[in-house]
């Protein structure tokens, strides 16, 4: 199978136990949990049992050893992530509205995350990819913009594909150069996965439609439109195909678009039917919803195939 490597921010997440709850005021909290969006990515990956490792730096500390152990433990070839004895790992802390929206305060560039570089490791790690995973939130600094961008140099080099998920945080969006940065490593890209209105941010198009037909003019190959409970839709040049979500009660949204994200480009790497590929990574989606923490609700193939076997009974039960 083919090797997916990715590179950003690994941090652990402290998150808001009460809808409404605020930064302002001491109040009740949960965590910390293994995150960081392509930690999710890659994790949920790997527990697909796909060949899959990551760039990145993590401090010496209890953050660091929790995040590791996780990705380890879910199969992520972790031998390019560098820990540092000087430095601390990455935080985000998270608070729900009651419209669902979220906000975060990050501690990303200042921390070990802000170290990530292409080092002797990281070369070993991508000379053996065939693919790289690109997030937006990991585009926070000019440093780690270099990164990605030789990630996918050596990736493309070896006739290789590229994954753009934009994943833009509105904390994050108006950081220097983050604009020039999401615009060029979208030229590079093969398969592009935004998030509902995100599609809009690299089209001049006011519909959907409109959108993915500039996106597929660019050269992009194909397009797959995240939206959330309602599913998402692929487009390529060839065809079109939307795939409905399914019902479950959410418990946490966090990390259900990189868990979609990720099952969706690794069985898109293993040549299923986009409407195939779309169905397993809405049910990956699903499922992260479940679970309280980024990477908790992570699953494997066998709890996709029995997800989707007890989901399909229930609409039958509804019809």
């Amino acid at each position: 199978m083919k090797k997916i490597v990715t590179a950003g921010e690994i941090v652990v997440e402290i998150m808001a136990t009460e809808i409404g709850q605020t930064f302002l005021e001491p109040g009740r909290w949960a965590g910390p949990y293994p995150s960081g969006a392509p930690a999710i990515f890659i994790s949920q990956a790997a527990r697909l049992d796909q060949p899959c490792g990551m760039i990145s730096s993590v401090g010496a500390d209890d953050f660091g050893k929790l995040n590791l152990d996780r990705l380890r433990a879910d199969g992520v070839d972790v031998s390019a992530i560098a820990v540092h004895a000087d430095a601390v790992t990455g935080t985000a802390f998270v608070r729900y509205a009651a419209d669902g929206s979220r906000a975060f305060i990050f501690n990303i560039p200042q921390s070990a995350c802000g170290r990530i570089a292409i080092d002797a490791a990281a070369e070993a790690l991508l000379a053996g990819a065939d693919h790289f995973h690109v997030m937006g939130s990991s585009l926070f600094s000019d440093r780690v913009v270099e990164v990605v961008r030789a990630g996918i140099a050596a990736v493309k080099a070896r006739g290789g594909t590229v994954s753009f998920d934009p994943n833009v945080r509105k904390e994050i969006l108006g950081a220097s150069g983050m604009r020039a940065a999401l615009d060029a490593i979208l030229e590079q890209t093969d398969l592009f996965l935004p998030s509902g209105p995100e599609i809009f941010l690299f089209a001049q198009a006011e519909d959907e439609a409109g959108a993915v037909a500039e996106l597929l003019s660019r050269g992009i190959s194909a397009v797959v439109v995240k939206k959330g409970a309602a599913g998402a839709a692929f487009h390529s040049r060839r065809e079109s195909v939307e795939m409905p979500g399914f019902v479950v009660e959410e418990v946490d949204p966090t990390g259900a678009g990189d868990c979609f994200g990720a099952a969706f480009v690794t069985h898109w790497l293993r040549g299923l039917a986009p409407a195939e590929a779309l169905r397993l990574a809405n049910a990956a989606g699903a499922l992260a919803v479940t679970r309280k923490g980024p990477m908790e609700g992570a699953s494997s193939t066998a709890q996709i195939a029995a997800f989707l076997a007890s989901a399909e009974i229930r609409k039958e039960a509804r019809a």
